[in-house]
């Protein structure tokens, strides 16, 4: 499910879907720090920590806050699993 060097992003909490489509790319809070994931990226799994995400959607940069949570990358698929998402607002 991939499009003009896209990738599909799903940002799942306990509660809600909170998005879900196609994204340029996206930064995440790891636990060994801030990483990016862009189309093609190698696969992974990790742990998240509080901090940011934020990706590129369109013409929109958006920005979710997080209290931890875990990620896995895999064929141009990122799935988040976030504990605590406290708020989403984009920016230009």
């Amino acid at each position: 499910m991939e499009t003009d060097n896209n990738i599909h992003l799903v940002i799942v909490s306990p509660e809600k879907t909170l998005f879900d489509g196609m994204v340029k790319y996206v930064k995440l809070p790891g636990s060994g720090g801030l990483f990016a994931v862009f189309y093609n990226h190698a696969p992974l799994i990790s742990s998240l920590e509080k901090g940011e995400i934020t990706f590129r959607h369109g013409t929109d940069k958006e920005h979710l806050t997080i209290e931890g949570g875990f990620v896995e990358v895999l064929h141009n698929e990122v799935s988040v699993c976030a504990t605590v998402a406290k708020s989403r607002e984009k920016k230009p």
